[in-house]
Parts: C-alpha cells; structure tokens; sequence
C-alpha cells in the first residue's frame, strides 16, 4: 500500500500594508492634496505537498501566479519566476511550505487563481524511489528520460510550451490594508489522474509517463499562518540590521537535477528573519564546526555577510519570521549537504539512519550520543525550539516515511554523522485495526519487509485545540477525521470517535492470492501530548481509498455498478459509484490515441457522463479503483480510472 494523500499546495499569505506615495511637482495643489495610489499587500508565496511512495523527485518549475478579481477585470499576477525558472521539487515538501518570495497584491477581493507550470520537454523531472513498491513501473532510483515524458495539456510553441492551471478559490480572498489573510492551493501528487504510466501498443515496451496539472488543484482556507511548518530556506546573507536583530537574505535554490558539488540558483527574493530573543536560535557555523545558541546577531554580524545559510523559521502571527535554527557556511555546497527527505530506513541495531535524497538516493547517517532530534511545532515557539530526544534511543519512535531535514557534523565524512534532526512531518500510514473509544493502529507493510511497521495510536484529548472546521471556520477540539476526496468535510466533535470506529470496520475480499483488502488511513502525528506522554499521538486521520490493484471489469458498467477482478483473485468484488452532485466518484478516461495520450474527467452526475461510462466501461476494460471497503463485501468508490485505445496498463 503506498501513499495516497499527496499534495502541493501554493499557500499565499497576505499582510496587507497601507502604501501611499507623495507626487513632488512645483504646485501647491499637488503638495496640499496628494492623490493616493493604490493600497498594495504584501504577499508571501508558498509551496507545499506530501509525498508518494514510489517518487523521490518530482520536478516542476511554477512560471507564474496570478489571481482573479471578482467581478470581472484583468488577472492580477503576483509572482513570475526568476530566470532560470528553479526546479521545485514536490516530494521534499511534505506538508511544508517554502517561501517563493515577498510580493505586492492590490486590496480587493479575489475569486480564482491562475498557475502556470512549464511545459517543455524536461521541465518535468521524474526520478523513482531508492525503494519503490513491488510492480512498480520504473527501476529503483531511475531517472525518467524526458522524451517517456508526456506532459498533458501543454500550450504555445515549442520552447515555450506551458500549462496554465485555472481555479474558483472555495471562498473569496479579501485582502484587506494592515490585515493578513492566506491562500491554499493544492495539487494532489498522488491522485490517480496526477502522473499515469502507460505502455504504448506500438511503443515496443518502453513506459510512457503522462503528467496531468488539470483537475488535481483545489483550495483549502488555512486559518494561522503561526501553524504552517516551513521548509527550510536556503539564501545568501545580505545584511544585517544596525540593532543586530533582522538577518536579511536573497533566496537561492538548488541546481536540479543536483551537481556535485552543488551550485546555486540565485534570485533577488529578499526574506527577513528574526533572531528568537526568548528561546534562543541555534546557529551551527558548518565550516568551524560549531554549535551556538544565539538571542541576537550581534556576535555573527561581522563575519555572516556575504555567506550562505540554511534557515529552518517559523512564522509568528504578524507575518514576521523568527529563526529557529541557522546553518552558514562560505561554500553553498555545505549548507546544502544536510540530507532531506523522506526516512528509508531506521536500524536500532546499527543506530543508523537513512534519509532518500533527490536522486533517489539513500543517504545513511550515525546517529550518536550528542545527535538532538527535534520536532517542527512552529505554533508553539518553545517545543519548537527544544528537542524532544538525544541519542541512538530515541532511533526506535522514527519510522519509514517520516519526513526530515537533518544536520551532520562534517559533510564530507563517510559515514555522515547527524548532529541534529529536525523532525518535520511524522506520519502513519496503513491499514485500520482495532479502533476504540481511546487508540487505533496502523499496519504498514513495505517492498522490504525490515520496513514493517504497527504502531498504536492514541487519539488526543476531546478539549484539545485542533484546527478550524473548513467550511464553516469553527474551532474544532479532539480528534477529527475525513474521507480523502471530502477534505472539507469534516468529522468533529463528540461522535467522531465513535462514526472513526464505524467507518473502518469494513473489508472486502478477492481470495487467492490477492486476499483481503480492508480500511486505510493516514496521520499526521503529533508528539508528547496530553494523553500519553512520550509517545506519539493521533490529531486527526484521513480515510484513504485504498488502492485496488489494476484489473479488468468482470461484467459491464450498469446504473452505478459494475465488478472488479484483479491478478492472483479468485473471485469478483461489486464496485458501487455514487452519482450525485457534490459528491460523485471522480471517473478519468485514459486514451492512447495516434501517440497522443488523453486524460479526461468524466461527470458521472449527467446524462452524457452516465453514457460514456456506459459505453467505455464494458466487461473486460482495464481498471483501477480507489474506495473504501465496506461492511457488506462492496467497495465505496471514490476514484475510478479506466483505460481504452491500449492494451492493460500501469497506473500509479
């Protein structure tokens, strides 16, 4: 079972500042009555996601954003990408966000949204995993050759080919003078319309990959900048200020795919942060090999000009952004030698560590007795600054798919050794078992089975804040839980424990050798709350389709039903989709057709869309089926993707 719950999400926050400019000329007039310009906001544009199993890059270069003014009137673009466009790699952004850079916005009230993604041949990087699962349909740690890459629905003329993403925001963005607002948006990365491997009838065996952008964005309010986990930045220092509490910073990126060593794309995108003058910022100088704690830059600002930084930063609740920790270094190299992705591998035995790199990659590290572990709470500045563990015995509470940013004491050793470990997102994944009123648990099992993982989650306490409610933005206590394809939708309050243990007591069963298919989820966890300390404990969880392995349909579509076998199964399972408005399986047509590939939503909620399932849908097309397995032995679906124009294919 791999990772469903993918995401890049464009975040936009907005600190609206009242700006007026003066006209200087020789009459009186002008001087005494100045004539406003336009109030501007400034903005800061982020970019997020989750990751997929089977990935270790997946590179796109965002070209611009724009937002639409309700109304009516011109696009208002608020970011262009610098020259060269950088590559941003979605797979190091699980649930993160990165800063692209401060912006002005005009004041008023925004409806729709507009990304443009390059669209040439190479503007798509895809490198597999160190360790993809079984079946999938590149090698481990391969690089896909452009030329198998299809980027579907791309405009213009060779070399400036792109894909403009269009979509209505779920609610208004007002941006207001000297107010902050934010903007989510978000590209589902494991979506099962996102990325499409096929094989060609005439492509003699070679795996073509056709990246969709269309259909897998959407908008998601978020209601505290002070919550979102940041990832870390990488900049060449500038300045900093006469009262050495403001470091100032242009923005660098990272060559993709990465040199050795590796160089920097550098951009004029100031950012600002802030020295923690109350817990501290930890400030690591990489060529001296040290470790301080510093309250202002007073005692760096002499030497950090001119040098490159890592910055792992918070946001607090003006917009401002304070440093949490602070790497610098004279060679870009060594700040960005710091391994960052997403956990391969834990071994107690060894007190070994591995960490996927971009290259698809695993990067092992020791961890010894000074290595500090510390976990991303940015809303809670003191746990964010304090570690919650030291040593190889803290090794055992890290599982494979957590994601991290980790330090090392000397890059150029071999084995690296961490110095610390900035535990960014700590997820679960896998399917249900044993829900009560207090605790569940999560089974995972991996292409290498040393992964194997059960862990019990205990549920936080009914009076803990958790969040907003998205559609109607009330606070929520205790835990909450959704389906993945009704993230607005949300299952709060006293009985969701209780509709939690309903919803995943179900299973289906195709027998043989494919067997028992049962509930799946995904959490994100939390550490050292108030039910059990020292453990992790369970927010929130999201009810995950599980992933039913391609197969053919047993009998012909027919008033929302048909039946599934797949590969090593004995026997058929009822497949139920839903038709009605708001909440209709999401059904894709994938056509190989004059060695152009297609990708088309099919909206199952009208008469055509009910035909053309009909029609295409028929005893002995390939499929693949997202849902839930419920109690009576059918599947809930809510994805379904068939395949017509070739023969059976490879989704992932």
């Amino acid at each position: 079972m791999k990772s469903y719950f993918s995401r890049v999400a464009l975040g936009v926050t907005l600190g609206a500042l009242l700006a007026f400019s003066m006209g200087c000329s020789s009459g009186s007039s002008s001087a005494n009555n100045p004539t406003p310009q336009p109030q501007n906001g400034t903005v800061s544009l982020l970019v997020s996601d989750a990751p997929t199993e089977d990935w270790a890059t997946i590179g796109v270069r965002v070209m611009s954003i724009a937002l639409t003014p309700q109304g009516g009137g011109s696009d208002v673009t608020v970011y262009t990408a610098p020259s060269p466009a950088p590559y941003i790699n979605l797979l190091q952004l699980d649930q993160l966000s990165e800063i692209l850079g401060n912006v002005s916005v005009p004041v008023g009230t925004y409806t729709g949204a507009t990304i443009t993604v390059s669209g040439n041949p190479g503007d798509v990087l895809l490198t597999a995993s160190a360790n993809p699962e079984a079946g999938f349909a590149a090698a481990a740690g391969s690089t896909i050759p452009s030329s198998q890459i299809q980027i579907v629905n791309a405009k213009g003329s060779a070399g400036s080919l792109t894909v403009p993403v269009k979509l209505n925001l779920a609610a208004p963005l007002v941006v207001t003078a000297n107010q902050r607002n934010a903007l989510d948006l978000e590209f589902d990365l494991a979506h099962p319309a996102f990325i499409v491997a096929h094989v060609p009838p005439s492509g003699g065996g070679t795996t073509m990959w056709g990246v969709n952008f269309k259909g897998t964005l959407r908008h998601r309010r978020i209601f505290d900048i002070a919550r979102l986990v940041l990832r870390h930045h990488y900049g060449t220092v500038t300045a900093v200020s006469s009262d050495n509490i403001t470091l100032t910073f242009n923005k660098d990126y990272p060559v993709y795919p990465p040199t050795n060593p590796e160089t920097a794309i550098t951009t004029s995108q100031a950012l600002s942060v802030l020295a923690d003058s109350t817990n501290g910022t930890l400030y690591y100088d990489v060529d001296a090999k040290t470790r301080t704690t510093i309250h202002d830059f007073s005692s760096i600002a002499s030497t950090i000009a001119g040098k490159y930084i890592r910055v792992a930063a918070r946001y607090q609740e003006d917009g401002t952004l304070v440093a949490v920790r602070l790497w610098a270094s004279s060679s870009f190299n060594s700040v960005w030698i710091s391994p960052e992705g997403h956990v391969l591998h834990v071994d107690t035995s060894t007190s070994t560590l591995v960490v996927q790199n971009e290259l698809g990659v695993g990067v092992p590290l020791t961890v010894d007795a000074n290595t500090l572990f510390f976990f991303r709470t940015p809303s809670n500045a003191q746990s964010d600054a304090t570690s919650i563990g030291q040593g190889p015995a803290f090794l055992s509470n890290l599982v494979r798919g957590f994601k991290v940013h980790a330090s090392v004491v000397d890059p150029l050793a071999n084995p690296m050794v961490a110095s610390s470990i900035d535990i960014e997102i700590a997820r679960f994944d896998g399917t249900i078992t044993g829900s009560n009123l207090t605790s569940f648990s999560y089974t995972r099992n991996f292409f290498d089975t040393n992964d194997d993982y059960t862990v019990q989650l205990p549920f936080i306490p009914s009076n803990m804040a958790n969040g907003n409610d998205p559609q109607s933005g009330n606070a929520i206590t205790g835990f909450k839980w959704w389906n993945f394809t009704y993230p607005t939708i949300v299952d709060s309050g006293t009985n969701a424990i209780l509709d939690f243990d309903n919803a995943t007591n179900g299973s289906v069963n195709f027998g043989g050798s494919a067997g028992l298919m049962q509930a799946a989820g995904e959490t994100y966890a939390k550490w050292n709350d108030q039910t059990v300390p020292g453990v992790w404990n369970a927010p929130s969880a999201v009810l995950i389709p599980t992933t039913i392995p391609l197969g053919l349909a047993a009998t012909s579509y027919n008033n929302g039903s048909f039946t599934v076998g797949v590969p090593g199964g004995v026997q058929t399972v009822p497949v139920n989709l839903s038709t009605s408005s708001e909440s209709a399986t999401l059904v894709y047509q994938v056509e190989w057709s004059g060695g152009i590939l297609t990708i088309s939503p099919v909206d199952i909620t009208t008469t055509a869309g009910q035909n053309t399932l009909s029609t295409n849908l028929v005893t002995g097309t390939p499929v693949k089926v997202y849902g839930i397995p419920q109690a009576n032995g059918t599947i809930k679906c809510y994805v379904l993707t068939y395949f017509t124009g070739f023969a059976q294919a490879t989704t992932n």
